[in-house]
């Protein structure tokens, strides 16, 4: 009976300390309904799809994993006169699907500029009270651009024309018989649109028209392209309405372009014809070019390009380009760009860092572009696999950064008399990296951009975030003296505005981005944050970059979905990660961890009055116990001052036990522990995150302690921790490096802080 009531006692007693028991009195009218698992640890078994053999449940391929292929041959003239681009293109469709497919369907993405495009219509809003010029007379005053494709025909390899239906931006194409699995099918489509100048609406794709009357063009989404077909939802059929932007298949191009003799071209792929478009003085800068890696070479200087720019010359030249295994193509022609080029050592081979822009792009590109494009695949290299292409090229437009295989639009322009602020110059580079990056994200790891926007442009804008860091390195003349790269968009503190904003304008990071409310924070910034959280605070360095890229290794030139980037993340690493990627991803929650509590505890040998208490409660006498250790509370009703004089020496029962369990060696090593803190941390934000705590002592001395996110895993809403210590703690501050996107640093510090009001702010700010 005694062992009875002393077992009694010590569950009680251990009951006592935690903070999930369950009060045991519960009558039926209190007991609350089941539920179902809302524990913010449960796998996403519901959210994932079930692995199949086409994607494992490791994130990689499957063993019957397939992909289409979409070869083309080109012919495209640019008539500088009317801004009229016109082609003539030969498709060869592969279906390497178990499928037999009854039609094809191809994306005409110019459409959404046709005149009577839906696509200004799906939005809504008022009339603002101020507008830019040029805004307010393309949406009130001017007529409608018609910069829609004008199909002129859709024939097959006998001159036959072949039904087709448009719907908008997609195009139905009728085939004489469906196309079994393992087939080819060959078709050609006509077609001619008006270019439109993207200054005026911030195309993706047009023409700038310079003060001397000259066009830049940067030319893209300018043909017929191939829709996606694949294991996860057949054809694509999502409408391409402005935003989101485009999910397209691998395949080979030869493409001949016809511009103005006195234009310069670059363009996706290798230039087949160099000898016939270059003069031999470029020939010979394009040698050296080859051979530097310190510093550009001018290919076509600045007296050159503006010289060229009064020709206006009507006589014509085709520059001919091969393309393998790539998903698009883009290219860029004016005869006012200046051109420069550099080798990069990427593995074991040269890639050359390119730059074309106007004079008025000058002095800040022809000092940073291509260095920017260097250091960016210097990077994006070592984060994921080694750029396999051959060149990556910058192009300065004004107002634009747009990326396709091998080639990018970017802005940052000097002022007119070529000053410019450091904001300028550090917004130029960064989007260099970005869509330079962009070469890695989507356009080989080729994820679909129409559907789920963060797995480019979030993925994407990490590895920028990594790479502004190292642009420093690579670079060090480039940035100013004890300064460090002044990154937008990657540390936690950044995001934090946003996801304590208003909920009723945030959507989950897993929401189609033409469906979202905060573009640039949701599509960008969020999933950016999340994974350098990842990195630098929950995984470690070493095991998110093997898992990165192994990620990144495993879809070079594939279809990857979101769950092949979770699955991989942690097939890599042995980290579950399904909590984050919940939170993180699928839901607006947001991280909110504060110190709720501190109690200090002295180490004693009298029984305490809450002791007496619960013996009292349970028909026990101190003779029914064992020797135990007291805790008593500083502040409590039976606290007394001799007992904060206590020593662990003091307690006999404690003495007597380590005199019989350790040797004179053991206990010399042992800690003498004074206090012991009762520590309760409290979670109000939705999201678990390990709490770090940096405690301060009464010495001066400091200890950082991270608890795994895991601590929250049974109960969401606080949780204890005691730490014995010789030393009395002084200060308590959770996230003291702002690692985890914490949106209230008010309750982070204990003992609390005293918070400055607004009023008193702002007097603060002006006795500067």
């Amino acid at each position: 009976m005694k062992l009875f009531k002393y077992l009694s006692f010590v569950a009680l007693f251990l009951a006592a300390g935690t903070m999930y028991a369950q009060d045991a009195g519960t009558t039926k009218e209190e007991r609350k309904p089941g539920h179902k698992n809302e524990n913010r640890f449960k796998q996403l078994y519901e959210e994932f799809s079930t692995p199949n053999v086409y994607r494992s449940a490791s994130g990689a391929p499957g063993p019957n994993y397939y992909q289409q292929q979409a070869d083309y041959k080109m012919n495209i003239e640019l008539d500088d006169k009317t801004s009229r681009i016109s082609g003539f293109e030969t498709i060869t469709y592969t279906n390497n699907s178990p499928d037999e497919l009854e039609y094809l369907w191809v994306q005409l993405d110019q459409n959404v500029r046709a005149a009577d495009s839906p696509s200004p219509l799906i939005e809504s809003g008022g009339a603002a009270p101020a507008d830019q010029a040029s805004t307010f007379v393309s949406q009130y005053m001017g007529a409608p651009f018609d910069g829609g494709f004008k199909i002129e025909a859709v024939k097959d390899t006998k001159g036959g024309n072949l039904p087709y239906t448009i719907n908008q931006t997609m195009m139905r194409v009728e085939m004489p018989k469906n196309l079994e699995p393992g087939e080819k099918f060959e078709f050609s489509i006509k077609w001619n649109y008006l270019i439109p100048d993207h200054t005026i609406d911030r195309a993706r794709s047009g023409y700038e028209v310079f003060e001397d009357g000259n066009k830049g063009y940067v030319i893209a989404q300018f043909y017929p392209r191939m829709a996606v077909y694949n294991d996860v939802e057949g054809w694509q059929n999502s409408q391409f309405w402005g935003r989101d932007e485009f999910a397209l298949p691998f395949g080979n191009f030869e493409v001949n372009i016809t511009v103005p003799a006195d234009h310069i071209l670059d363009a996706t792929g290798v230039l087949t014809n160099r000898k016939e478009v270059f003069t031999k003085e470029m020939m010979n800068r394009y040698e050296q070019a080859k051979k530097s890696y310190d510093k550009p070479v001018i290919i076509v200087s600045q007296a050159e390009a503006e010289a060229a720019s009064k020709g206006f010359s009507t006589q014509k030249k085709t520059w001919k380009l091969k393309a393998d295994m790539v998903r698009d193509f883009g290219f860029a022609t004016s005869r006012r760009f200046i051109w420069d080029m550099m080798a990069v050592k990427i593995g074991n081979k040269d890639v050359m860092a390119v730059s074309m822009y106007p004079p008025e792009g000058n002095p800040l590109w022809e000092d940073y572009s291509t260095m920017a494009v260097a250091s960016t695949l210097k990077t994006y290299s070592r984060m994921a696999f080694d750029y396999p292409y051959h060149k990556a090229i910058s192009v300065h437009a004004k107002n634009q950064g747009m990326e396709y295989p091998m080639i990018c639009w970017n802005y940052g322009r000097p002022d007119k008399d070529g000053n410019y602020s450091e904001r300028t110059k550090y917004g130029m580079i960064s989007v260099i990296i970005h869509e330079v990056g962009h070469n890695y994200y989507p356009m080989i790891v080729n994820s679909d951009e129409r559907q789920w926007t963060w797995m480019d442009e979030g993925l994407n804008t990490f590895v920028q975030y990594v790479a502004e860091q190292d642009f420093g390195e690579w670079y060090p003349d480039a940035i100013a003296p004890n300064k460090s790269y002044p990154s937008r968009r990657g540390p936690a503190k950044n995001i934090v505005n946003y996801m304590g904003g208003n909920q009723d304008y945030i959507a989950p990071i897993m929401t189609k981005g033409l469906n979202t409310y905060q573009f640039g924070n949701n599509a960008y910034g969020k999933p950016a944050t999340g994974l350098n959280i990842l990195r630098e605070t929950i995984m470690g360095r070493e095991l998110f970059d093997y898992a990165f890229s192994t990620y990144s290794k495993r879809w070079m030139f594939k279809h990857p979905t979101p769950e092949d980037f979770f699955r991989t993340m942690e097939d890599a690493s042995a980290v579950d990660l399904d909590w984050f990627w919940r939170a993180w991803f699928y839901t607006t929650d947001y991280t909110d961890i504060g110190v709720e509590s501190v109690k200090k505890f002295y180490v004693t040998s009298k029984m305490s009055k809450e002791v007496k208490e619960m013996m009292v409660a349970r028909g026990l006498s101190e003779s029914d116990l064992p020797p135990l250790v007291y805790l008593v509370e500083e502040g409590a009703d039976d606290f007394e001052e001799s007992m904060k004089n206590a020593t662990i020496e003091d307690i006999t029962t404690l003495n007597q036990y380590l005199m019989d369990n350790f040797s004179a060696e053991e206990r010399a090593k042992l800690k003498k522990p004074k206090y012991l803190y009762e520590i309760t941390y409290n979670k109000p934000g939705g999201i678990p995150m390990p709490i770090i705590a940096e405690i301060s002592y009464s010495d001066g001395s400091k200890e950082r302690i991270k608890y795994p996110a895991q601590i929250w895993r049974l109960n969401d809403k606080s949780v204890g921790k005691v730490i014995a210590t010789d030393k009395e703690i002084t200060m308590i501050v959770v996230d003291p490096d702002e690692e985890t996107a914490d949106i209230d640093t008010s309750n982070n510090t204990w003992p609390p802080t005293l918070q400055q009001g607004e009023f008193d702010t702002f007097k603060e700010g002006n006795k500067q």
